[in-house]
């Protein structure tokens, strides 16, 4: 099985992405083939981890997959690897909310038998970090901490005082970083900017998270770590094959470039797995949908931070109205339900739903149990699947006349709009945990 890290932290903001970016570079530059995953939904990081080891980067979700997908989906991404490195999600032990340690790094480390190394923002403490880490190491003896990385570090002196406290709390320390503005990533109203949107700056900054790394963290130490993780008892994840009765492979466009940067490598894979020829486009650029479209997938992103040059693409709103109005399956998620909008912010989007979206100030966050409330080229009526809310806009009304979903939390609703063959939603899902939903889009491709 392959050598495993997990990285993790006391809370968010601690430089888990930084460390964890960095780390899965410098081990990359050594010639190790690393695999990199992240905790949680998030749809970001993995850009950044993409760009540091060459892979895809694989989101592990308890909650949207289920906890007996966990190590299977791992395993599905680190065949073949030397090295896999997990970024953690908010503190070890926050998960999804009210209920206990499900989708906490916590868990996915339990699940993955994989020790941990505790990021740590030292920048106002010294003897109290061995307080800190001794209270993370012995909340959960499941969890094995296996080291801790000290991160913002002032200058020697601080760094003698902080490894003096440590020394007491059986927990080695595996690296020192000092402050460093060069490996910083700007962030906005939704996180990190996206890779896409910086691809030159972007290669910059992991190339100094890299170099940051190596110089101040115990390289040979953090790998004799993953090393010591026991056998994996898991058979890896694959997309279940449903090729198409015609024979035909159906042509699934897939939005892409900038302003659509959020999916998950899976589906893709299961789009592939149940027949489909799967063509990424890029609604910036592209005046006209892939040759043989027949069906749609737009996943979310950043419309608002693009909605002059979307509206300006006038030629392929058009081509994805007209493909709507022919009865073509098309899945929608967050950014992409912006897209079928009558307006963004007053900008014109495609026109295929009788709404206008806007920003907003309020931010909607957090995991989703939903039922299908109508059928759709998803899944039928009752269908229940779980997923996650996160934006700064609103859509009005934020229900067509056929909802996608009711929802029971934070207060029970119906969101989204099913209309033909269109499903659009705010709510991201993960197509992994919900079996037969690429299948059942492919089928419906003409």
């Amino acid at each position: 099985m392959v050598a495993r890290l997990v990285i993790a932290a006391p809370s968010s903001g601690a430089g888990k992405t930084t460390v964890a970016t960095g780390m899965m570079a410098a081990f990359a530059s050594r010639g190790l083939s690393v695999s990199p995953h992240k905790v949680g939904p998030d749809y970001i990081d993995p850009g950044y981890h993409a760009l540091a080891t060459g892979r895809p980067g694989r989101n592990l979700d308890a909650y949207m997959c289920g906890t007996e997908l966990v190590a299977p989906l791992f395993a599905h991404g680190s065949r073949g690897c030397d090295l896999a490195v997990v970024e953690g999600v908010m503190g070890l032990y926050d998960g999804a909310a009210g209920q206990g340690e499900l989708a906490s790094t916590a868990q996915v480390a339990k699940l993955l038998r994989a020790p941990v190394v505790l990021v740590v923002d030292a920048s106002s403490q010294s003897r109290s970090v061995a307080a800190l880490v001794h209270g993370f190491a012995s909340w959960d003896p499941q969890v094995r901490l296996g080291g801790v990385i000290l991160n913002k570090v002032a200058s020697d002196r601080h760094e003698e005082l902080l490894r003096e406290a440590l020394e007491e709390s059986g927990v080695p320390v595996l690296g020192v970083l000092r402050r460093a503005p060069a490996v910083a990533t700007p962030s906005r109203h939704l996180g990190l900017i996206p890779v896409a949107e910086r691809q030159a700056q972007a290669v910059d900054a992991v190339a100094a998270q890299a170099e940051q790394v190596r110089n101040g963290c115990d390289l040979e130490g953090l790998l004799a770590l993953a090393r010591s993780a026991p056998p994996l008892d898991a058979e890896a994840w694959a997309p279940p094959a449903a090729p198409p009765p015609t024979g035909r492979r159906p042509v699934v466009a897939v939005a892409g470039g900038a302003a659509f940067t959020f999916s998950y490598a899976e589906h893709g894979e299961l789009l592939r797995a149940a027949g489909a020829e799967v063509v990424t486009f890029d609604p910036l650029r592209d005046e006209s949908l892939p040759e043989g479209t027949s069906g749609l997938v737009i996943g979310g992103g950043f419309p608002e931070m693009y909605a002059a040059e979307l509206a300006a693409n006038e030629p392929l709103r058009k081509a994805v109205a007209g493909l709507a109005a022919s009865g073509a399956p098309v899945a929608a998620e967050c950014a992409g339900l912006l897209y079928l909008a009558r307006s963004l912010d007053g900008t014109p989007m495609c026109g295929v739903l009788d709404a206008d979206a806007r920003m907003s100030e309020r931010l909607t966050l957090g995991y989703r149990d939903a039922v299908a409330v109508n059928d759709s080229v998803l899944a039928p009526s009752g269908t229940r699947m779980r997923g996650h809310e996160f934006h700064r806009t609103v859509i009005e009304p934020g229900a067509g006349p056929l909802a996608a979903w009711g929802l029971r939390q934070p207060e029970r609703r119906v969101e989204g709009f099913v209309r033909g063959g269109v499903h659009a939603s705010y709510v991201h899902t993960h197509w992994a945990g919900a079996p037969g939903v690429a299948a059942r889009f492919v089928g419906h491709c003409g």
